[in-house]
């Protein structure tokens, strides 16, 4: 009875451990099975970090930036493995409350490598050997690993994310394959801290997944303030170690010719981590990129084994991965659960770009007729006080009933915005619902009420169209 389990999740990331917290709190006895530190890729080598490292050089630019409001900060130091430190104490403090957490909660934490080896039997093992233990219910939460270009195997000079987040020192000239997030995100910390950034990537615009217009002020600034280089439509079709160090690598297309950078970033991406679970053991057949087919409540093909986060598919974001193993676990536990959530995206580049609904693109291109309100944020007070005029918010509706079908923000405090417009699309908000909302003054989030008031033609700070 000790090594039986009512849930079993492989993986204690953000959807892992989340997913037994929440099969503990129905009265079920779980267990989290995780060969790493607890947090998974998010907390240890991800969101958290990234964010900390983030912060820290948007406080360390600004304060070397800021004669324009009498700030005279050019003197300003940095100590890189200070900044590290710091960010590592961050990730080590949360890793350990998980384990608070799961302890609270009666969950067992399972050092250890886990696969699954039958119908309700999954096997751990550990540098002790071997556990077996007898899972009622499995749920797989093994996350995502970086995409590997084979022309450029990882070595000291090229990295993956990780690899950034760990440096020891700020690379004079960084190359930074990709232009999604993470690559965003990772060359724009290391532009502000000094690198000479250049960003590869080869798709014909940045972040090609969001509206084009909502990009352009990130790439504006992008250019303007941090000095980052953006080579669009542009491949990396070779790569050579220098002798004096350094890798010179070989472009094609719009950017054609080579480029030497100290080291190298590769963000195209990353892969679900399915391989090596013992799926075949179970029926399961992964698809042609390795991602595990669910139904909406997180169910696979194979009788009580579920599947949340990265490993079942895009968008490869932490709050989904959580909200996905809330389910999991309510509908082990035989609740009316299912994956019906709106889920928010956001960018943490300066500005931020933060969606929540369908791209204005694609509306668009249904042919939907829309009514569409924007504001600038460089018309709010907040924001000219905050010094942070670039961007704005967009709302986007249906044109007969005005119910709210998309919010879109890019600017300063995109990521806490977008939480107000995750909630009206959740509660099937129309135009008026936000726009008779009194928001506080002066604050960012004005512009939500003021966009919602341009859909509906009665904008009060702004003119009318």
């Amino acid at each position: 009875m000790a090594d039986a389990f009512d849930v079993v999740v492989i993986g204690g990331g953000p959807g892992g451990y989340v997913a037994a917290i929440r099969a503990a709190q129905l009265g079920l006895r779980a267990a989290v099975v995780e060969r790493g530190a607890l947090g998974g890729v998010c907390l240890n080598v991800g969101c958290i970090p990234s964010k900390a490292l983030i912060h820290a050089s948007k406080t360390y630019w600004k304060a070397k930036n800021g004669t324009h409001m009498g700030i005279l900060g050019a003197s300003i130091g940095l100590d890189l493995p200070a900044m590290m430190a710091w960010k590592n104490g961050i990730t080590q403090r949360l890793s350990g409350g998980i384990g608070t957490l799961l302890k609270g909660n009666g969950i067992e934490h399972i050092q250890g490598n886990a696969r699954l080896a039958g119908p309700g039997r999954v096997v751990v093992t550990a540098t002790g050997g071997e556990r077996h233990l007898e899972a009622r219910n499995t749920i797989i939460a093994t996350g995502s690993t970086p995409v590997q270009i084979p022309s450029l195997p990882w070595s000291d000079d090229v990295i993956d994310s990780t690899g950034a987040l760990a440096l020891a020192a700020v690379p004079g000239r960084l190359a930074v394959i990709g232009g999604g997030v993470i690559g965003l995100e990772l060359g724009e910390v290391f532009a502000r801290l000094g690198s000479q950034v250049t960003v590869i990537e080869a798709l014909p615009r940045l972040l090609a997944a969001f509206d084009a217009d909502l990009v352009r002020p990130l790439e504006q600034k992008q250019k303007k303030k941090f000095g980052i280089t953006h080579l669009v439509d542009t491949r990396v079709t070779g790569a050579a170690v220098r002798g004096e160090g350094g890798v010179e690598l070989k472009l094609e297309g719009k950017g054609d010719g080579t480029l030497v950078a100290d080291k190298v970033l590769v963000a195209v991406g990353r892969r679900p981590n399915s391989a090596g679970l013992g799926l075949e053991t179970v029926g399961i057949v992964p698809d042609a990129r390795g991602f595990i087919a669910v139904d909406a409540q997180q169910r696979t093909s194979a009788a009580g084994v579920y599947a949340i986060g990265d490993v079942c598919g895009n968008p490869m974001l932490a709050h989904k991965a959580s909200k996905e193993g809330e389910v999991a676990a309510e509908a082990i536990a035989g609740h009316a659960s299912a994956m019906d959530a709106v889920v928010p995206s956001v960018v943490y580049t300066d500005p931020e770009i933060a969606t929540v609904g369908p791209t204005l693109e694609a509306l668009q291109a249904a042919g939907r007729p829309l009514k569409v309100g924007k504001f600038g944020f460089a018309a709010l007070g907040r924001a000219m006080t905050s010094d942070a005029g670039d961007g704005f918010v967009r709302v986007i509706a249906d044109a007969e009933d005005h119910a709210v079908l998309a919010i879109q923000v890019v600017g300063a405090e995109a990521s806490e915005i977008i939480a107000e417009a995750t909630l009206a699309l959740e509660l099937g908000a129309v135009l008026d619902d936000l726009a008779l909302t009194v928001h506080s003054h002066p604050t960012m989030a004005e512009a939500v009420m003021e966009a919602a008031k341009a859909a509906l033609g009665e904008a009060i700070h702004a003119i009318n169209s």
